[in-house]
């Protein structure tokens, strides 16, 4: 499943081992603070951590968060 904001989208995602990893892609009209911003809000309130960033031609960024899964215990997600 893909969802949609105005400052980019999150793919489905995936668990590798201990770790839970969600891809996101933010367009290139995106500001360097307006992405940090964003990356900051699901740190603070989601357990992400940033794992990978990869810069494409147009200035598209697709950023792979990660966190620690935790047996039996759910984090909240955001709304996007």
């Amino acid at each position: 499943m893909k969802r949609g904001s105005p400052t980019g989208s999150v793919e489905g995602d995936t668990i590798d081992g201990e770790w839970e990893y969600r891809p996101v892609q933010l367009s290139g009209d995106v500001s360097r603070m307006t992405a940090a911003v964003r990356l900051a809000i699901q740190a603070e309130f989601g357990g992400w951590e940033l794992s990978r960033v990869r810069l494409y031609p147009g200035g598209i960024r697709k950023v792979w968060l990660r966190r620690k899964r935790r047996a039996g215990q759910m984090l909240p997600e955001l709304s996007i």
